[in-house]
């Protein structure tokens, strides 16, 4: 979910599963076309933000929707409403997000120093390296700034250099004049 919604933990751990709705623009997806999310980072004094989310990976879409299928009614207690579930029957929490995610990069033997909001930052470079319109990508993260989003984007040098060279080829020739101004 974070990464495939470009989402912070804490706005992954508050979805319930009536956070989805359908994209009429994409029936594809289903049921999972957009997600609205209620509890976004707030600003100095403000409540939550709430921003409705396109859905653009399939492959997320195809995970979550098994999910909800096949996984979510194992663990959901009572009529609770929640997404994510502890073995405890209560609402995931950050540290057991943490946890899970520090021991899966563990055995994965990748970077210690990855934390779930890294996934966050990959999710915002890789739909500018696939194309995606920079303001989207704002919209997307719910930041207010295109400044901060360009922060979250570590682009590779491959597409730099590819976006350099396009940028040269639409660049006509400079052309040097041999008239002297008078």
């Amino acid at each position: 979910m974070i990464y495939g919604w470009g989402l912070r933990a804490r706005e992954a751990l508050m979805l319930d599963t009536v956070d989805f709705y359908r994209n009429p623009k994409l029936p594809t997806f289903g049921d999972f076309g957009f997600l609205r999310v209620r509890y976004g980072k707030a600003s100095r004094g403000s409540p939550p933000k709430p921003r409705t989310v396109a859905s653009v990976m399939p492959w997320a879409v195809d995970a979550v929707a098994d999910y909800v299928e096949n996984v979510l009614p194992l663990m959901r207690s009572g009529n609770g409403a929640a997404q994510w579930w502890s073995e405890r029957g209560d609402r995931l929490g950050r540290r057991s997000l943490n946890d899970k995610f520090a021991q899966l990069r563990d055995d994965l033997e990748l970077d210690p120093r990855l934390t779930p909001h890294c996934l966050r930052h990959s999710y915002a470079t890789h739909l500018i390296e696939d194309g995606h319109d920079p303001v989207f990508v704002q919209r997307q993260l719910g930041h207010a700034y295109q400044s901060t989003t360009g922060i979250y984007t570590h682009v590779s040098e491959e597409f730099a250099n590819r976006l350099l060279k396009d940028a040269l080829r639409r660049v006509p020739a400079l052309t040097v004049s041999t008239q002297e101004n008078p």
